[in-house]
């Protein structure tokens, strides 16, 4: 947790779950004065975690899902907004289905909402023939384009991956992932997550189609969707700063930080919006708007607006 700051006018925890390098990018000191950041590390993923012993039976995510309380217990928070990336933004999904009262908002980043069917388990099996564990996770992270790249960013994670003083700790925390059950979201129903929601994924990204899936299953009006071009499996990574001002803009649909400057999605090549308002309180319809690089900033729609940006 950061420490906090007198002068800031302090908002709501932000709880984090694998998002580190995201908050450490400069733009991002204007959020950081202004919440309380909470990292959580799944156990044995922590910096100098001694490895579990043999026999060891890993949490499931849904138990990961249940130490949270705990943890607001212990820092007497009583409402977050979270940010996960992956494993993390299933964890805090599972978490806000079942404590709507304390999620005030998701960034959720690379979600993934289904459990593997036959033919996944297939395929992870087959893969996992042929290929190291470190190796299988370089592919759930990164595009197939990124990995033939062997660019300097996937030669740093494959060795972070492959010299791991605890992969086997990692190796059970990827097959509590593989292990996951479906969250069973449903537009209309009851499985639903009720805050406001941003969902974040990379053009041609693994984990582009889960993520529009997971689109399709929530409430339109309180979900947004960035697809975010020449980003690849790790946008924030490689776009924190376009991921960076995606964020400010949901908090300020929240009601968070009205008064923070935006300067680098409004001039952006394009960005494709649809939105839904209400009209005349009975009646709605959908527009689709195109906007240039000169046409200033994102248009701010009414309370409850479903918007899909590109950029």
């Amino acid at each position: 947790m950061a420490p906090p700051n007198p002068n800031a006018q302090r908002y709501s925890p932000t709880m984090m779950w694998d998002s580190t390098p995201l908050f450490q990018f400069g733009d991002m000191q204007e959020i950081i004065q202004n919440f309380v950041r909470v990292h959580v590390d799944a156990p044995g993923m922590e910096e100098g975690a001694p490895v579990f012993p043999l026999g060891y039976q890993y949490p499931s995510l849904d138990q990961l899902a249940d130490m949270i309380p705990c943890i607001l217990q212990y820092l007497n928070f009583s409402t977050i907004i979270g940010i996960g990336v992956g494993a993390g933004a299933y964890i805090l999904s599972r978490y806000a289905l079942n404590h709507q009262d304390t999620v005030e908002g998701l960034v959720l980043i690379n979600i993934d909402p289904n459990a593997k069917g036959w033919m996944d388990w297939a395929a992870h099996k087959l893969t996992g023939l042929t290929s190291s564990i470190s190796e299988m996770i370089l592919g759930h992270l990164f595009s197939q384009e990124e990995l033939s790249g062997n660019s300097e960013l996937i030669q740093k994670y494959r060795n972070i991956i492959t010299q791991a003083p605890n992969l086997d700790n990692i190796e059970l925390y990827w097959n509590s992932y593989n292990n996951r059950r479906d969250l069973n979201f449903e537009r209309g129903g009851d499985i639903t997550l009720k805050c406001p929601v941003m969902l974040v994924v990379g053009d041609q990204a693994p984990h582009e189609d889960a993520v529009v899936e997971c689109n399709s299953k929530l409430d339109p009006t309180q979900t947004s969707f960035l697809k975010m071009a020449d980003s690849g499996g790790q946008p924030q990574l490689t776009q924190p700063g376009k991921l960076t001002e995606a964020f400010k803009y949901f908090l300020q649909g929240m009601g968070y930080m009205a008064s923070s400057c935006m300067t680098r999605l409004s001039r952006s090549r394009t960005a494709s919006l649809t939105s839904a308002a209400s009209i005349d309180g009975s009646r709605s319809r959908s527009r689709t708007l195109s906007q240039s690089s000169e046409s200033g900033t994102l248009p701010s729609g009414p309370p409850g607006h479903t918007m899909e940006v590109s950029c």
